[in-house]
């Protein structure tokens, strides 16, 4: 009976998690600041993917005008939802296509016109890395497709994209969720 009890607390004690943040620097004055958690215990292999990530959250800016916002929450089987992150070289590989390990597709996939209305996405791909706003593929966004990608353990970094500072944050059910 002890041991089941003790196996039941461990199973539900809450896991130990790392927050991340980044920022991205598109053409024309776009960027995008975001974060993530992940699992301490998956931080020891070489690639995560998006099944890796409990929680993820972005915001678009334009001129330092928010252009929109989306999290992983707001995720459904239509989304296009392909994450890739290299832990130990902290950085998102780009360059390869949307779908795959070397790419991107938060919520925009490889044409970045079905981020949904009212929407927002990002997308890195053979193309470029580039956003989507309102089911619109911003080409004046985009960026060489190998422009490097880092991340940041949560406030390491001073992330200066060139703008204000991020006005969001991990969903409110993943912050507490870990405290």
């Amino acid at each position: 009976m002890i041991r089941a009890a003790v196996l039941i607390a461990c199973l539900t004690s809450p896991v130990a998690a790392a927050d991340f943040e980044f920022c991205w620097e598109g053409a024309n004055g776009y960027r995008m600041e975001g974060s993530m958690r992940i699992d301490d215990a998956l931080l020891n292999r070489s690639l995560l993917t998006h099944d890796d990530v409990s929680a993820f959250f972005i915001q678009g800016f334009k001129d330092d005008v928010p252009l929109g916002a989306w999290d992983m929450s707001q995720v459904t089987p239509e989304t296009s939802w392909n994450l890739s992150f290299d832990p130990r070289g902290m950085v998102f590989p780009t360059g390869g296509m949307h779908d795959s390990d070397k790419g991107q597709a938060w919520n925009a996939g490889g044409r970045a016109d079905d981020c949904g209305n009212p929407g927002f996405g990002f997308n890195s791909g053979t193309n470029a890395q580039d956003l989507c706003v309102n089911n619109v593929w911003h080409t004046d966004s985009m960026i060489n497709r190998y422009t490097r990608f880092p991340v940041f353990p949560l406030g390491t970094a001073n992330l200066d994209c060139g703008g204000v500072a991020l006005l969001g944050g991990l969903p409110q059910s993943a912050q507490s969720a870990s405290e």
